[in-house]
């Protein structure tokens, strides 16, 4: 039995775990911390960025590694914000790979977002990119998400502490989907750490994700699943903020 667990950044890109039949994965931001994650949990060597550029440009998995007794396997997804590929397209690589994978069987365990909460604030980009995460979920499968805060070395205790509170009790941050059944947990950046963590999965029920059910059972297209809508008509509120700017723009000049 494999278990698979997904893991995502904070900016909605990289990592998933698998674990028996089921799958987990992990997502969040470029450069949030997924890939390291997977290293350290699983003992594999995905590259990770030290620069400006995104390593992960298409889902890869891990070896997988014995926890507990149960074999899991994490699988690393390209981000959002990702300097080589659109959102887009990030967004078509990791619905196909999960439409793949749901009709050969396999189901997530459990996914693991990722949050650095070293980030001063959360951003705007951020923000957009939790809602299509919560939309490439959906809210039946909140119970087997976990927001994981990392990068705790890079910041004083105390001011970590108050932005960890912040994202707990804010309406506009975690707190909707926290009260649906997800958990805020924090990484320090080590193995014992990482499994920690990933226990509080293993045992899960295998979850189906609303992208999963829409492009599989329902037959939809991308475009037509709710986390296809809703970066479309993010990306169509961010064109128009930029045709504003440039309106503005030429009215000063």
């Amino acid at each position: 039995m494999e278990i698979r667990i997904a893991c995502v950044d904070a900016v909605f890109s990289k990592h998933v775990l698998r674990a028996d039949p089921s799958d987990g994965r992990v997502m969040g931001a470029t450069g949030s911390g997924k890939t390291t994650f997977i290293n350290r949990a699983s003992g594999s060597d995905f590259p990770v960025e030290s620069g400006l550029e995104s390593c992960t440009t298409d889902v890869g998995t891990s070896k997988p590694f014995l926890l507990d007794g149960r074999f899991v396997t994490l699988i690393d997804t390209p981000g959002f914000d990702d300097t080589v590929r659109n959102d887009t397209d990030v967004l078509t690589s990791i619905a196909a790979y999960l439409s793949n994978t749901y009709e050969q069987g396999a189901k997530l365990a459990g996914i693991l977002y990722m949050h650095r909460i070293s980030d001063v604030r959360m951003s705007g980009t951020s923000k957009r990119n939790f809602r299509i995460f919560r939309e490439l979920c959906g809210e039946s499968t909140l119970s087997n998400v976990l927001i994981v805060t990392n990068m705790w070395g890079n910041v004083d205790s105390k001011i970590g502490e108050e932005r960890e509170r912040e994202l707990a009790t804010s309406d506009k941050l975690f707190k909707p989907v926290l009260e649906k059944g997800a958990r805020l947990l924090r990484h320090d950046n080590t193995e014992a750490s990482a499994h920690a963590i990933l226990r509080n999965l293993i045992n899960n029920q295998t979850a189906t994700l609303a992208i999963q059910h829409e492009i599989v059972n329902q037959r939809k297209d991308l475009a037509q699943t709710a986390a296809g809508s809703e970066l479309t008509r993010l990306l169509k509120e961010q064109a128009q903020r930029y045709d504003d700017e440039i309106t503005e723009l030429h009215g000063e000049l």
